[in-house]
């Protein structure tokens, strides 16, 4: 019965323990459960052996039972018959069935006892996989969620190291407009120079206003001096 010990120390094993000595719960969850449905194997070859000794215990404490009924039987015919002879000898050979039948029955009894435990335990460990199968599923998706965040972490932090590029480039924007808007603000003092410039030339060729009286006498001083 050493499968008992065994599926014992099975069962009380911590499977949390387990999965937080182990770097990827996912492959250990994995062979956990491949142990596991192993162990069951066996268990349900040890539980069939048992039973069949059950059943084996059982058949030949029937098969003494009918033999004890029969001696009984047979010995009360005798007697019926008159032969106490044959009647004694059917009751000796009860005596004896009956120093069997009780070895027999102590025998069934602990096949019984046996089989009654490995069938407890054999549904235990089926039901218990059961459980397991349920929490690897859900392991297994808390697994798949944690990498993607991971690989999110992971893109999160290589566009952090982009930011500084980010930044650069805005200074140089920055810098370049500033360089534009100097640039335009040169061009427009230039151009009002220019309109500066071309007014004062353009106020020379303009026709000045006639100073008639001081014309008059020029041409009356020119009329006497002979110079017209």
């Amino acid at each position: 019965m050493g499968i008992l010990t065994r599926f014992k120390d099975i069962m009380a094993s911590n499977i949390n323990a387990l999965l937080d000595k182990c770097e990827d719960p996912e492959k250990m969850i994995d062979q956990y459960m491949r142990n596991l449905e192993s162990d069951l194997g066996n268990v349900k070859a040890e539980t069939a052996s048992v039973m069949a000794e059950e059943t084996r215990a059982k058949r030949e404490l029937d098969d003494c039972n009918e033999q004890i009924a029969k001696m009984q039987s047979y010995a009360e015919k005798a007697l019926l018959a008159g032969n106490e002879a044959d009647a004694r000898s059917f009751l000796e050979k009860k005596q004896q069935l009956t120093t069997t039948q009780a070895a027999l029955q102590k025998a069934y009894d602990v096949a019984k006892d046996n089989a009654a435990k490995m069938r407890q335990m054999h549904d235990k460990l089926v039901k218990d996989i059961d459980s397991l199968e349920a929490r690897r599923a859900a392991i297994k998706a808390t697994m798949k969620a944690a990498k993607a965040q991971e690989r999110i972490n992971e893109v999160g932090a290589s566009f952090k190291g982009a930011g500084n590029d980010m930044a650069a480039f805005d200074r140089m924007e920055a810098k370049a407009n500033k360089m534009l808007d100097e640039a335009n603000a040169m061009a427009e003092l230039n151009n009002s120079q220019e309109d500066t410039d071309v007014d004062a030339l353009a106020a020379k060729y303009d026709e000045q206003p006639a100073n008639t009286a001081v014309d008059d006498e020029l041409a009356a001083l020119k009329a006497k001096m002979g110079l017209n």
